[in-house]
């Protein structure tokens, strides 16, 4: 019978568990299973993955063969690279060594990790607080726009009027600037002409010419 470590799905709906379990590889993904050797949840940050390590090692001494997937989370949590060394027949202490050289490397890309995701979101918040920044200065500009009509129109009457009036050409002011002119010299002429004696005056400058007439006559 050929045996396969696989997984077999689990939870509830949108949220799912799986067993790590030996199977018959002639069985479905999902039914009856020889064994459970471990558990794992993707759901979780990071995913956890929890077996036991002598029975799943049993199972590949035996022949089992993981899936891939089941390759995959060995081999995050160590366990493939020891078995690849128990098969190239290496000691106890080669492969402790083995081993700890892996965790280094592993602790190594965690923080890079780490490192990588802090940098993306002191980059996303950097770029949120310039959206927000240019947001405001947006708003502060239409309500200026918006100010700017309202202040026009409560100018005072007296300055629109001003604004509205249109200035005299400079043919109209020299036109005003001559008739004053003209007045003054229609004026002049008229002053200067010699007051008319009134008749009375004459009558009277006439009778006493007569009168030194006769008397001249009356003397010869």
């Amino acid at each position: 019978m050929a045996v396969k470590l696989r997984l077999k799905r689990m939870g509830k709906k949108k949220r799912p568990v799986y067993r790590i379990v030996a199977a018959d590889s002639r069985a479905p993904r999902d039914g009856r299973f020889i064994e459970l050797v471990g558990t794992y949840d993707p759901i979780t940050k990071p995913h956890r993955v929890d077996y036991e390590e002598e029975r799943v090692l049993y199972w590949l001494t035996n022949g089992a063969q993981p899936t891939d997937t089941v390759k995959s989370l060995l081999s995050g949590k160590g366990l493939w690279l020891k078995w690849t060394l128990i098969k190239q027949g290496a000691d106890e202490a080669k492969i402790a060594s083995e081993l700890e050289a892996w965790e280094k490397i592993q602790v190594e890309k965690e923080k890079r990790a780490e490192a990588k995701a802090a940098s993306k979101a002191k980059e996303a918040a950097k770029k949120k607080a310039e959206a927000a920044k240019e947001a405001e200065e947006e708003a502060v500009a239409k309500q200026e726009t918006k100010a700017e009509p309202e202040a026009a129109s409560e100018e005072s009457p007296e300055v629109a009027a001003e604004v509205e009036t249109p200035a005299e050409s400079p043919v109209e002011q020299a036109e005003a600037e001559s008739k004053p002119e003209a007045e003054e010299a229609v004026a002049a002429p008229e002053a200067e002409k010699p007051a008319e004696e009134p008749d009375e005056v004459k009558q009277e400058e006439a009778s006493d010419a007569e009168q030194a007439e006769s008397e001249e006559k009356t003397e010869n």
